[in-house]
């Protein structure tokens, strides 16, 4: 039943709506309905205090209101499941974000892991003085009544979100914009139309350009110095007319009224097992929600809503850091607005002398005074009033038009001209002057008689910003920044997870301010100091594990088998406390989160051989783990037996060389998975090999990658019981109709003895005397590059091929080849260009005076078998040299034990190379040949 409060007001909407429509059925479920819901708020027995997310009026309203009542118990609309977080905001620097986080999800899709929410709380917020008050106040019960973070994602459809993108994504031009994530953003009274054409309506007859600014002109500063009924009875009206014009997006209305019903319920429920008489308790929330019209509404409501059970997923709470800047990007604020609340607030409170609560101990905030306390009684609590209607007399009062502050708006334009200058802009006296004119003549062109921030943002951009901008922020940013500056709230040491505090801990021998943004410079002598190792495995898993920037090397590296010796480290723990906070969400030591992250990477569905082993190689590297090494290279021996691929052939040649090269330097035995990797992956390969020479979708290098592994392992192979035969006949079978891939056959051929230097050396003569073949014949010394890999001692013969290639090859065809040469060599072969200027630094003449007279070691004839060069028995000199300096040989025959007298040489030299002269031959022609 509704009283008489508003009938004054009823019968001048049915007025208007009679002379506006032509008749008052148009208007009249719209006018009246809306008076309905306020009359229905304001008689509720349980006191709703409607309130705007960050408005600097709702929060002046609640601290009134709070000292004024002294409720007994404060239901506040906020994720049920953060009350425990909220005692640990003393000990953190506003503003902060409460944040619910889950990596592993059970009820929810795989692909939306890691679910995190956040609930953003800044000084000038109504959520935050209640909050205070609370938990400052003895006997005072706060009671979160919101739904939890589970059913957050329970009622989201995302597959119909993600559909349709509500818009294209621009990346935030500051860091700071981006401290929330990708995180769910949760608010108290989130205050905007949802009917597009009523905000522009709105922002076209307020003559404003964003939304932000209508509600610091036309709500915040009048609700600024109104009284608490006219605030509460505004606030109502404001929620149920952009209730009553929402458009009918069925999802969102649905939620929207789950949610009522889900807080009336949880409040009922409380008020039952508690027995606290509602006129003791107060209802926080936001207006749209103050102004339900579900069955479920107020202490006697129905109770015909089901909460829905929570889902298995295992909730992670914590505090993260948050900024005006991360709070406008995510919830679609105007850039600046929340800075500009700020500084409204702060001025709020000079002007009323409201004195607002903040938490005892609270990070920033000023310590009240003693004396002052002491003095202060607190007055019994005013019975409450009956409500009258004061909505009349607001709507019928004009616009109060403020006087011009000049003081303000002058202090206002030197400082932007300062803050110009500092960043690049060629501003003066002049620029000083014509913003303070153009914010005194914008305003008046918007029928304001005093400039809001608002309008003198829009004169400084006019006056100062001409062509570009010179530095990394615009002059609107600079507004922004002088206006209150982007506030970056801090979680303090207490309020961090045992992982967060365990790092800052193992840390402290820095010597460094760990929790302070910025860049900081951390020099590290290891060897000096050997208590400095601990901190370097530290930031080496730090950087496994966090953004990239958060600890940065700048000197030093971590390979397996070496020992740190300096190190120099640029660490930002302080501006990426986010994500080390988050860490602390899946253990308690970054040891154990590592661990868990490599275990995730080796037995995902998609980790592939080359993926698990570079987890074997992390846990050797960072954790010294063989227990994990050992578990994580067993499951490596699983992938590799599984795939049917050779894309990842390189990283796979790559990383098994480096593990094997750490275990036969530091260990006595090899571990038995690496034998038993080497053994599988010899007959794995030695299988693909032939597919993989005739398949085109497999490269050349990743057909060199496995030859790789073939010859290089070949000798452990061999000695863990494979069969050389297996390659010999996977070599046999293979045919490729690539050229690279050819030249690549041709030299595997070469190391297996079925094809000797010179055969192979006349296939690269008949290529180049083939006019045909010519054109491709750049791309057989692809693949003969690409054959370094596994035939390493074919260098200097490719060397050869490429010299032949540039002497005989002619312009039209070598001039196009040279850049798919150098790309080649630059993405595929960067490893392999060493071996190729060695070897020609070896080969070709050092000065270029000896260049026209070199003669190519390849063009020099070769001996032939029968051909030979030894001396005559007869004409040998003899061992003159050991004769003439026989210390040497004096030496090894008593090291040896013969201590024999030296003998005469015989005038024949020596007898025996005389009789017996066709073994040196031989080696003389084998050693000219090779």
């Amino acid at each position: 039943m509704r009283d008489e409060t508003f009938d004054a007001l009823r019968g001048q909407l049915q007025q208007a709506a009679t002379a506006f429509a032509d008749g008052p059925d148009a208007l009249e479920g719209i006018l009246l309905g809306i008076v309905e819901d306020v009359d229905r708020a304001v008689r509720e027995p349980l006191e709703i205090f409607p309130v705007c997310h960050h408005s600097p009026a709702s929060a002046l309203a609640m601290a009134r209101r709070l000292r004024e009542k002294r409720p007994k118990v404060v239901y506040l609309e906020l994720c049920e499941d953060m009350a425990p977080l909220l005692t640990e905001l003393r000990n953190c620097r506003l503003p902060v974000a409460v944040q619910a986080f889950a990596t592993e999800v059970d009820g929810f899709p795989a692909d939306w892991s890691p679910l995190s929410v956040v609930a953003p709380i800044t000084e000038a917020s109504a959520e935050y003085q209640a909050i205070a008050y609370a938990l400052d106040t003895p006997g005072v019960e706060l009671v979160l009544v919101d739904r939890s973070s589970d059913h957050v994602f329970q009622w989201d459809e995302r597959a119909a979100h993600s559909a349709e993108p509500a818009g294209p994504y621009a990346p935030p031009a500051e860091e700071e914009a981006a401290l929330h994530g990708d995180a769910v953003g949760v608010e108290i009274g989130d205050l905007r139309p949802r009917f597009a054409e009523l905000e522009e309506h709105l922002l076209r007859h307020g003559k404003v350009r964003h939304w932000s600014e209508w509600w610091h002109q036309y709500v915040e500063l009048p609700l600024g110095d109104s009284d608490h009924d006219t605030y509460r009875q505004v606030m109502l009206l404001i929620g149920s007319l952009f209730r009553h014009l929402a458009p009918g997006d069925s999802h969102r209305v649905r939620v929207d009224e789950d949610r009522e019903r889900y807080m009336w319920t949880r409040m009922r429920e409380h008020l039952a097992a508690s027995g606290a008489d509602p006129a003791d308790c107060l209802y926080v929330c936001g207006a749209f929600h103050a102004a339900s019209r579900v069955a479920e509404f107020g202490v006697g409501g129905s109770d015909t809503f089901e909460i829905g059970p929570r889902t298995a997923t295992k909730w992670q709470h914590g505090l993260i850091p948050s900024s005006h800047a991360a709070i406008e990007a995510q919830f679609g604020l105007a850039g600046g607005s929340v800075s500009i609340a700020a500084t409204l607030w702060a001025k709020n409170l000079r002007r009323t002398r409201v004195e607002p609560y903040r938490l005892a101990g609270q990070a920033g905030a000023k310590k009240p005074s003693a004396k002052k306390g002491a003095a202060r009684a607190i007055p019994p609590a005013a019975p409450p009033a009956a409500p009258s209607d004061r909505l009349t007399g607001f709507l019928h009062r004009p616009p109060v038009l403020d006087p011009l502050d000049e003081a303000e708006l002058l202090g206002w334009s030197v400082e932007i001209v300062r803050a110009a200058r500092r960043n690049g802009y060629l501003a003066s006296t002049a620029d000083a002057i014509a913003v303070f004119e153009t914010s005194i003549l914008l305003a008046g062109m918007r029928d304001r008689a005093r400039p809001t921030p608002y309008d003198f943002q829009d004169a400084a951009v006019t006056c100062i910003e001409k062509d570009s901008v010179p530095g990394r922020r615009d002059v609107r940013r600079l507004v922004e920044i002088m206006m209150g500056g982007d506030r970056i709230g801090q979680v303090g040491y207490d309020a961090l997870p045992p992982l967060a505090r365990d790092v800052h801990d193992r840390l402290a021998p820095l010597g460094l301010k760990l929790q302070q943004r910025g860049v900081q410079r951390a020099l590290l002598d290891v060897a000096g100091r050997p208590e400095l190792g601990r901190c370097s495995d530290v930031l080496w898993m730090l950087r496994h594990l966090m953004p990239q920037g958060a600890a940065r090397p700048i000197m030093g590296e971590r390979k397996l088998g070496e020992q740190p010796i300096q190190e120099s480290w640029d660490l930002a723990l302080g501006t990426h406390q986010r994500a080390l906070i988050e860490l602390g969400y899946e253990g308690v030591s970054i040891e154990q989160v590592l661990e868990q992250r490599l275990r995730r990477t080796a037995y995902a569905p998609q980790a592939t051989a080359a993926t698990v082993l570079e987890a074997v190689e992390d846990a050797t590297l960072y954790l010294r783990s063989r227990r994990l090494s050992d578990e994580l290279g067993t499951r490596a021996l699983e992938v590799l037996s599984a795939e049917r691929g050779v894309d990842g052939a390189p990283e796979v040649l790559r990383r098994v060389r480096r593990l094997l090269a750490y275990y036969r330097t530091s260990e006595p035995l090899l571990p038995p998975w690496i034998e038993s990797f080497v053994k599988t992956g010899y007959a794995h390969y030695c299988t693909l090999l032939p597919t993989a020479f005739a398949d085109e979708d497999a490269t050349v290098r990743q057909v060199a990658a496995m030859l790789g592994f073939l010859f290089s392992m070949e000798g452990l192979a061999l000695s863990l019981g494979c069969d050389r035969t297996q390659l010999e006949l996977a070599v046999a079978q293979s045919h490729p109709d690539d050229p690279s891939k050819t030249a690549l056959l041709w030299a595997a051929q070469t190391q297996l003895g079925r094809v000797s230097r010179a055969e192979l050396r006349e296939r690269c003569d008949e290529l180049l005397a083939n006019p045909m073949v010519l054109p491709a014949y750049p791309r057989y010394l692809s693949g003969f590059v690409q054959a370094l890999e596994p035939v390493p001692g074919l260098t200097d013969f490719v060397v050869e091929a490429v010299s032949n290639a540039f002497g005989r090859l002619p312009d039209p065809v070598l001039l196009p080849w040279l850049p798919t040469l150098i790309t080649t060599l630059r993405a595929g072969g960067a490893e392999l260009a060493p071996l190729l200027i060695r070897e020609a630094g070896r080969i070709y003449p050092g000065r270029l005076a000896a260049l026209d007279a070199w003669v190519p070691p390849w063009r020099a004839q070769p001996l032939t078998a029968g051909t030979s060069t030894a001396r005559p028995a007869s004409d040998a000199p003899g061992l003159a040299l050991l004769a003439a300096h026989p210390t040497a040989c004096d030496a090894l025959a008593d090291l040896l034990g013969c201590g024999d007298a030296w003998e005469a040489p015989a005038p024949g030299g020596v007898p025996l190379l005389g009789r017996h002269p066709e073994t040196a031959n031989a080696l003389e022609v084998l050693l000219a040949t090779a």
